[in-house]
């Protein structure tokens, strides 16, 4: 049985950790959330790793959030939600301060928490097929624990419209928004990623890190404790009310939710 993420660091010192549930379109659940937290983890603490590298397999890159796994926390008590909610807090933590430059190498569909991943990742390359939506308010949630991340990417004026219509925008629209730095053929994807690997492994492996730690000393939205806490309470509250599991409901059914009028 394969692992729903692997970790695998080549001779060169590159860390690709690959998402490998393509059947469900890399959605992640708790379990995911876990492992990939594990895995950051290791490659953070190797010191051959020079550069990090998120990919995945299959026609999309991550849906967000697993079904099966909202379903099971829309039942589940304010506080397992909130210790739930600090979890997936923790991939994106663990992510967005990775020592190393991360790459994000991005196919097909990326909605809700894996737009939270690429904000997170220091360059973004994406393939023209790719699209892109923070869909949660079409089921009664927010982007609550990824948005400091996704608002340090893409700014506060972009976050006001797509977090509130929830509409899908292309890879060249995400590139002018600034969620992505470069859009190429589908073709084209592995190389570019593989060029870009080239230029960063070509630079001091200190002098990156330090680089790396100016840019986030000089980010004017930094993810305090404070902040998780907020952003973590709010996905629970969500999660758990009355519209969260119409939201929910509507969407598994394929029915419309009760807040839209009838006519």
């Amino acid at each position: 049985m394969s692992q729903a993420a692997d970790l695998v660091i080549d001779a060169r010192g590159v860390a690709t950790i690959t998402l490998n549930r393509p059947e469900v379109h890399n959605a992640f659940d708790d379990l995911l959330i876990a492992h990939l937290i594990n895995l950051i983890a290791q490659a953070r603490d190797n010191p051959q790793v020079k550069a990090l590298v998120l990919a995945s397999t299959g026609k999309s890159f991550s849906a967000g959030a697993d079904l099966g796994w909202m379903r099971r926390m829309a039942d589940a008590s304010r506080e397992d939600n909130i210790k739930d909610a600090h979890q997936l807090s923790a991939l994106m933590e663990g992510l967005n301060n990775f020592p190393c430059p991360t790459v994000a190498k991005i196919q097909g569909t990326v909605m809700g928490g894996g737009v939270g991943l690429v904000a997170c990742c220091d360059i973004a390359i994406a393939s023209d097929n790719a699209f892109f939506a923070l869909s949660e308010v079409k089921l009664g949630l927010a982007p609550a624990v990824i948005s400091p991340y996704v608002i340090a990417k893409i700014g506060v004026s972009q976050a006001r419209r797509y977090f509130v219509s929830a509409e899908r925008f292309s890879a060249i629209r995400a590139a002018a928004i600034d969620l992505v730095h470069e859009v190429v053929l589908a073709t084209e994807l592995d190389a570019k990623t593989e060029q870009i690997i080239a230029t960063l492994l070509a630079n001091g492996p200190q002098a990156m890190r330090r680089a790396k730690e100016l840019a986030q000393a000089e980010n004017p939205l930094p993810c305090t404790p404070a902040l998780r806490d907020y952003t973590t309470g709010v996905i629970a509250d969500l999660r758990a009310s009355e519209e969260g599991k119409e939201g929910l409901r509507a969407f598994l059914e394929k029915t419309q939710p009760g807040w839209i009028a009838k006519h």
